[in-house]
């Protein structure tokens, strides 16, 4: 059989990423509108994504350590795989369950899920580094063409997100949440038989990796990874239950019409993330970015969630439009925010270790997500949506002083941040 090029490999791995995100978003908006309408507090739903988040943590460290030990396909096969087994689980979910077998059921097969989607998306962003070819006479060259993929897999992966959530409200409203699943299973399998020729060797350390390797020694991806725990515990600490929640109660929004304002949200924002080497380029920045990029963009989001909130305060006359134009803001920023990030944990790193460095940078994006989905049930239920907002605000406060730490990447010479 003719051996896979590098273009060849990336589309196939970006193509199931895809497929695994749409599931993705559409179940977490199942799961949010399916078991609030059955009436259960934010916080009861918040803990639906307990496992979920907890058990990322974990398989982003051991997954990036089983990546470089046996290769990114089998990690990529093994995440698709968990997460048709998750929806499968949640075929027979009824109503007339007992409300703590419920919570218990959904909890184990959310934290399938959780494990499924950080393998994939370990497998997925790391399998860039190894196929995006190096430029060792012009390095700046080869850093704008893996800034240029990465934000490419990235952006395209949060638009379809964004498709799925809107895809979740619209087949709750349609054949309902047992067969909304039993779909979505059907269509994710599919997309595995397409890996299915991938060759077993791309990740794969050439020296097993010892199981001390899991975590990093590098001082950029370990402040890189607390940043990023901050800077994504202030997106989901209002995003995830507060602001669903909030659309449907305090604004009176239908659940296809909630779903769909935030699938078109994350739509936007997978936009802006994919165009930021070309946003960039527009405003003379033609360099990949460097440590003052990340700074800077940290430090205009921190605004963001502070005037939503204080709007909210000051009783605006319409608060739907002081969402709707906050969140459009907050999701431009982010994306930039997000889209460097994700470049800067491969400038860090190099090919031969890529799975066990990007493993234990998305641990930390898993961690924040935990707490922020935690806070933002909790949150909702003592201060309502201005309550998360502030939370918002201080979290980015702190993945930004956390960035002022952040030393230069060793394959940037020369550039200018």
């Amino acid at each position: 059989m003719k051996q896979l090029t590098g273009l060849q490999q990336y589309a196939i791995v970006t193509a199931n990423y895809w497929a695994f995100t749409l599931t993705d978003g559409a179940l977490r908006m199942l799961v949010v509108f399916h078991f609030h309408q059955l009436g259960y507090t934010t916080l009861e739903i918040a803990f639906l994504f307990l496992f979920y988040e907890f058990f990322g943590i974990l398989t982003n460290l051991y997954g990036g350590w089983l990546g470089a030990r046996f290769g990114l396909r089998l990690t990529l096969w093994a995440g698709t795989l968990l997460q048709v087994g998750a929806l499968l689980m949640l075929i027979p979910v009824a109503e007339g369950w007992p409300r703590w077998w419920s919570v218990a059921y959904v909890m184990l097969a959310q934290a399938i899920s959780g494990i499924a989607k950080d393998l994939n998306k370990m497998s997925a962003k790391s399998a860039i580094k190894t196929v995006v070819p190096e430029t060792p006479g012009d390095p700046n060259r080869g850093e704008a063409q893996l800034f240029k993929w990465v934000a490419i897999l990235t952006g395209s992966k949060n638009a379809l997100k964004g498709v799925g959530f809107f895809l979740g409200g619209v087949l709750l409203a349609t054949i309902g949440f047992n067969a909304a699943v039993a779909a979505m299973a059907a269509g994710l399998f599919l997309a595995f038989l397409v890996t299915l020729v991938l060759p077993g060797e791309i990740g794969r350390m050439k020296e097993k990796p010892a199981f001390t390797a899991l975590f990093s020694k590098s001082k950029g991806i370990n402040v890189l990874s607390t940043a990023r725990f901050f800077l994504f515990g202030a997106r989901d600490v209002w995003f995830v239950v507060a602001l669903p929640v909030f659309l449907q109660t305090t604004l009176g929004w239908r659940y296809w019409e909630a779903g769909g304002f935030m699938g078109l949200w994350v739509i936007g924002y997978g936009i802006v993330q994919g165009s930021a080497p070309a946003l960039r380029r527009s405003w003379g920045q033609s360099a990949p970015p460097g440590v003052s990029a990340v700074q800077f963009w940290s430090a205009v989001l921190t605004a963001i969630p502070a005037l939503i909130a204080v709007a909210l305060w000051r009783e605006a006359a319409q608060p739907g439009v002081a969402i709707v134009v906050g969140l459009a803001a907050f999701g431009v920023v982010f994306a930039m925010n997000s889209s460097i990030h994700s470049y800067m944990v491969l400038a860090y790193t190099d090919a031969e270790s890529v799975s066990l460095n990007v493993g234990f940078y998305y641990m930390a994006n898993a961690a924040g997500r935990l707490v922020g989905t935690l806070l933002s049930g909790a949150l909702f239920l003592v201060g309502g949506l201005q309550a998360c907002l502030w939370a918002s605000c201080l979290l980015v406060g702190l993945s930004c002083l956390s960035s002022l730490r952040l030393p230069a990447p060793l394959r940037q010479p020369g550039l200018c941040p």
